[in-house]
């Protein structure tokens, strides 16, 4: 399985993450993100920084496979609790 790393840019600061994680594909890769966020924001999330922070996630060669921005994981989980008529 390949291995994807989830680093967080916070501005012009980068987070590396060391281990990375064996996931199945990029889709599963994305939903690791989503949920990697909201633990963040669960934690961090009165820290107004913690806005503007983007998820970068790389594949095992540095390739970024996608960037997932903090704002965007709320904004999804806004969608999904709005009741739909």
């Amino acid at each position: 399985m390949p291995r994807y790393f989830f680093n967080t840019r916070i501005g012009s600061d980068l987070i590396l993450d060391p281990e990375g994680e064996e996931l199945r594909d990029p889709d599963h890769a994305w939903r690791a993100a989503r949920t990697t966020i909201k633990e963040i924001l669960k934690t961090d999330g009165e820290q107004r920084t913690i806005l503007n922070a983007v998820l970068e996630v790389t594949d095992a060669s540095g390739e970024i496979v996608l960037e997932f921005p903090f704002t965007e994981a709320i904004l999804d989980s806004v969608d999904r609790s709005s009741t739909r008529h």
